[in-house]
């Protein structure tokens, strides 16, 4: 099946790397002797997660996500909330490692196909993430949203890829993802085949369908290398 593409297109968070931010959370308010519990981080859900929506949806841009999950911390601690987002980012490349599998795979297909990355992640993660698990030795195409001025799943944030890869037939591009609502409906979208990465069983939201469904990168792996997923 690799024989069908010339460019495989990948998510970043919890589609390459592993992604916990709570545990970056924990780390970055250590530096203020702040013991920040599952409830903290539930409020801050609370804030966070319709910041993402709005973001995604082009309604505000990744400086106002960024600084104003943190408005209420920065006025408790008594420092700016571009503060707290740069030491939360910094937590983060701190913690990050690669998903089981991930090493294994880009390794795999690298000989193969061309490995994008396009990722609604910020600028300040993504480059430190990459450089410090040696990814970036294997990733021939970079895109962050927050460079772009756009975020998946919009068409735009695709049609800036395809400008970089120099234009690839699009039935000759895959793109990988965990997230159905931003990486798959953003690959159809563009009009490119897409593989969900569901890593917990989740059932496909209505609507959306992906030409692959996988639960983990081993399995990607081999459904990449299998000629008979020419016929899916």
């Amino acid at each position: 099946m690799i024989a069908n593409y010339d460019w495989l297109l990948f998510d970043a968070d919890d589609t390459l790397f592993h992604f916990d931010a709570f545990a970056g959370l924990q780390k970055m308010f250590q530096r203020y002797s702040v013991v920040f519990t599952r409830a903290d981080y539930d409020t801050y859900q609370q804030l966070n997660k319709p910041l993402w929506d709005a973001y995604q949806a082009a309604e505000i841009d990744a400086y106002t996500l960024q600084t104003r999950r943190f408005d209420a911390w920065a006025d408790r601690l008594q420092v700016s909330s571009e503060q707290l987002n740069s030491q939360f980012l910094q937590a983060m490349a701190d913690i990050c490692e690669p998903l089981p599998g991930a090493r294994e795979l880009v390794h795999a297909i690298k000989p193969h196909v061309n490995i994008g990355i396009i990722t609604n992640g910020f600028t300040e993660l993504q480059h430190v993430r990459l450089r410090r698990t040696g990814f970036d030795a294997w990733v021939d195409v970079l895109v962050i949203s927050e460079e772009v001025g756009i975020a998946k799943p919009h068409i735009d944030i695709f049609e800036h890829a395809f400008a970089e890869m120099e234009q690839p037939p699009r039935d000759r591009v895959l793109m990988v993802g965990d997230n159905p609502h931003s990486d798959i409906q953003g690959g159809i979208n563009a009009g490119i085949h897409t593989c969900w990465l569901n890593h917990h069983g989740a059932p496909r939201p209505r609507g959306i369908d992906p030409h692959f469904e996988v639960s983990t990168l081993a399995e990607l792996q081999h459904l990449l290398f299998t000629a008979e997923a020419n016929t899916l």
